[in-house]
């Protein structure tokens, strides 16, 4: 068996950072990307959003590259979502997406941070590269 600890901190957006990752929504979101986690043998650690972007703290396994990991969960997310009673079925993702390594001794500083976004936003102390998407 191979060992690993590749962990990383993932940031991604709605579609044009539309405010709408809420309600029933956001619920259906978290049921997905664990369910998802569960298939592709990721470990989530933590997650948290605010209404138009998420930050998952996850561990991938080396048989998975992370563009891999963020496709299958945003593509199982949306379908999801565009699939809910009610929905018009035009919910996206923004394209791209943020992905920093995490270290061991940092690790539960940053799922702090992911499960606290909501807080964080309020209090305006979110850290910038925590919240990076992009190179701009």
């Amino acid at each position: 068996m191979t060992y690993w600890r590749l962990h990383y901190h993932i940031i991604f957006s709605t579609f044009e950072r539309q405010p709408i990752l809420v309600g029933e929504r956001e619920k259906m979101f978290y049921g997905v990307i664990y369910q998802k986690a569960k298939e592709l043998d990721l470990k989530i650690h933590a997650a948290g959003n605010v209404d138009d972007h998420v930050h998952i703290v996850v561990s991938i396994p080396p048989k998975l590259s992370v563009a891999d990991c963020v496709r299958h969960i945003k593509g199982a997310s949306a379908y999801a979502i565009n699939h809910m009673d009610g929905s018009d079925g035009q919910f996206k993702w923004q394209e791209g997406y943020g992905a920093l390594t995490v270290g061991e001794r940092s690790l539960e500083t940053v799922m702090a941070y992911a499960v606290n976004q909501k807080q964080h936003h309020k209090d305006r102390t979110m850290i910038d590269v925590y919240e990076r998407i992009d190179e701009e």
